[in-house]
C-alpha cells in the first residue's frame, strides 16, 4: 500500500514528513479509479509489496494472465511506503512453522529464508529497478546495558536451534563489534549475514512501472467495499475474476473477513539530516549494516545511501484496531527515538532530525506469516508479517503466485503455505475489544518498567515471570 506525494507544507514539519517520499524525486505515475464492470483472471486487493510482488510473479510465470490490482489510496500508502527499509532473511514466529520438523527440513527452510534476500536483489537487478538495495548484514547488539549481552547470546542460540547456520549468524565480541560500529557500550553482538536494506518508495515505483508496462491493470483511489463470489466491488465498479487475492495486511479495516484476524500495530520512524564525514568516522557503519539492540522498545536503524540514519522503534496499539493513515507523529515521538539513538551513539547529540513518520504493520492472531489459497472459494491471501514484511512480502507474494498457478516448488510446500483452506481455519480471531487494548497497555507498562530497571543495571525478579506469562498469552500484541 502507498503514500501520496508530500506537499511543501508537510516537508517543513519533521513529524509529518516521510523520508522515503521526500527523497524519491521522480514523480509517481497516477492511475485512474476502477469504474464499470471488468474481468480478470486474478484481481488483487491492495497495492503494497504483497500485492505488487504477487502480480509480478504471476506475470513472470504466466505472461498471458490478465491481472488487475485495486488500491484504496495510491500505491504504497500503507506499511510498504512507511517502513524502516530492512530486508530480513527470517520471519517472525518461525518457530511455530518449524515445530515438529526434522533438522534437515528446518535447515532447508532457514536457507530458503536467507536466500530470499538474495532473490530480491536478483529480481531488482534483472528488472533494472534501482531501489538502493544493499546487503550489509545485521548487528543485533548489546550496546546500552550489560544485561543485553545475555539476551543476545540467547537470541543466537535460538537462531541456531531454528536451523540457521554458523555462517549466517555468529557472535561478535566487543572488539569485533567496534570494528563495524562504534556504539557507546559495545559488549558484543549477533551478526546476521542475510539482511539487506532498500528504499521502499523506489521499490514501489519500480514495481508499478514494470507492472504497468507488462499490461497489468492498475487502479488507485478504489476502496473495495465487498469481496464475494469471486468478485471485488467498489462504489464505482467491480472486477470479476477466477481468483481474488486479499493483500491488505494491517489496512484491512473495511474487509470483515480479514480485520478480526490481522490487526494493525503502530511503528514510528525518524531520519536524520545527512551526516558529515567526521560524524561517520565517529560512528563507523562503513559497510552499512542494519542495527538493533535487545531492548523491549524493538528499535531498528541503518545508514542510507545518501548518508543519513533512519531509525525506528515500536509505537503502540490503538483501541479499536485502527490503522494509521496519517503519517504524522508528535514531537514527543520524535524525541523519544532521538534520545534512544543518541544513547547508542553519543556522537549524534547535535545532529538534527529532519523527518518523522508512522505507519501500521499487520499482526495475525496466530503470530506467524501465512500464504493461503482457498481454491474452491477463489480466495487467496498473505500477511501477518509482524514488522518483517519487506522481505516476507516478496516470499509470500511469490508463493501465492505459484500456488494460484498450480506450481510445485519448495515455497508451495513450505509450512507457511496453506492449500485448500480458508483464513478462518488457519488464523485465529483476535479477542474483542477492550481486551486487546488492555493487554497491550499492560505489556507496554511492564516493558517500560523492565527497560528502566535494566538500563540502571538492576532487575526485579518478580517482573520477568509476569512478562513471560503475558508474552505467552498475548505474544506479539504490540511488537
Amino acid at each position: 500500500m502507498t503514500i501520496g506525494t508530500e506537499t511543501s507544507s508537510t516537508i517543513d514539519s519533521p513529524g509529518n514528513s516521510i523520508y522515503w517520499s521526500a527523497s524519491h524525486m521522480e514523480p509517481a505515475r497516477r492511475f485512474a479509479p476502477l469504474e464499470g464492470r471488468q474481468q480478470a483472471d486474478v484481481v488483487i486487493v491492495g497495492g503494497g509489496f504483497t500485492g505488487l510482488w504477487t502480480a509480478w510473479y504471476l506475470k513472470q510465470l504466466a505472461p498471458d494472465q490478465h491481472i488487475a490490482v485495486v488500491e484504496a489510496e495510491c500505491f504504497g500508502h500503507g506499511a510498504s511506503g512507511r517502513n524502516g527499509g530492512w530486508v530480513i532473511g527470517n520471519i517472525a514466529g518461525l518457530e511455530r512453522h518449524l515445530h515438529g520438523l526434522d533438522t534437515d527440513t528446518r535447515q532447508a527452510l532457514c536457507r530458503m529464508l536467507g536466500d530470499n534476500v538474495d532473490d530480491i536483489g536478483a529480481a531488482l537487478s534483472d528488472a533494472d529497478i534501482d531501489a538502493d538495495f544493499h546487503k550489509g548484514g545485521a548487528l543485533n547488539v548489546a550496546a546500552r546495558y550489560a544485561a543485553q549481552q545475555g539476551l543476545q547470546r540467547s537470541y543466537l542460540a535460538h537462531l541456531h536451534e531454528l536451523g540457521f547456520s554458523d555462517r549466517d549468524c555468529r557472535w561478535l565480541n566487543a572488539d569485533e563489534l567496534t570494528m563495524m560500529a562504534r556504539f557507546r557500550r559495545p559488549f558484543g553482538a549477533v551478526f546476521q549475514r542475510q539482511v539487506a536494506t532498500l528504499h521502499p518508495r523506489k521499490l514501489i515505483h519500480g514495481l508499478v512501472q514494470q507492472l504497468a508496462a507488462s499490461g497489468v491493470q492498475l487502479y488507485e483511489h478504489s476502496r473495495v467495499t465487498s469481496v464475494a463470489e469471486r468478485r471485488v466491488s467498489t462504489h464505482e465498479g467491480s472486477v470479476q475474476a477466477q481468483t481474488v487475492v486479499i493483500a491488505t495486511e494491517g489496512y484491512s479495516e473495511q474487509l470483515a473477513n480479514i480485520r478480526r484476524h490481522v490487526i494493525p500495530v503502530q511503528s514510528l520512524v525518524i531520519a536524520t539530516e545527512p551526516l558529515t564525514n567526521a560524524t561517520w568516522d565517529a560512528l563507523g557503519l562503513d559497510s552499512r549494516p542494519t542495527f538493533a539492540d535487545a531492548s523491549r522498545l524493538i528499535n531498528y536503524g541503518h545508514r542510507t545511501r545518501d548518508g543519513r540514519l533512519v531509525f525506528g522503534a515500536r509505537g503502540n496499539y490503538q483501541l479499536g484496531a485502527h490503522p494509521r493513515h496519517d503519517p504524522a507523529i508528535s514531537d514527543a515521538d520524535i524525541d523519544m527515538r532521538r534520545k534512544l539513538l543518541v544513547d547508542m551513539f553519543p556522537a549524534l547529540e547535535d545532529v538534527a532530525v529532519t523527518h518523522g513518520w508512522g505507519g501500521s504493520l499487520g499482526l495475525s492472531r496466530s503470530f506467524r506469516p501465512h500464504a493461503i489459497l482457498a481454491g474452491k472459494q477463489g480466495l487467496a491471501t498473505a500477511g501477518g508479517y509482524a514488522g518483517e514484511g519487506v522481505a516476507a512480502s516478496h516470499l509470500m507474494g511469490r508463493t501465492l503466485a505459484e500456488m494460484i498457478l498450480g506450481e510445485d516448488s519448495s515455497r508451495t510446500r513450505a509450512p507457511w503455505a496453506f492449500h485448500g483452506t480458508s483464513l478462518q481455519e488457519v488464523v485465529k480471531r483476535w479477542e474483542p475489544e477492550p481486551l486487546r487494548w488492555l493487554a497491550a497497555q499492560t505489556i507496554l507498562t511492564s516493558y517500560a518498567t523492565e527497560e528502566a530497571l535494566m538500563s540502571r543495571e538492576r532487575h526485579l525478579p518478580l517482573i520477568s515471570p509476569g512478562l513471560s506469562w503475558l508474552n505467552n498469552t498475548f505474544a506479539s500484541v504490540i511488537e
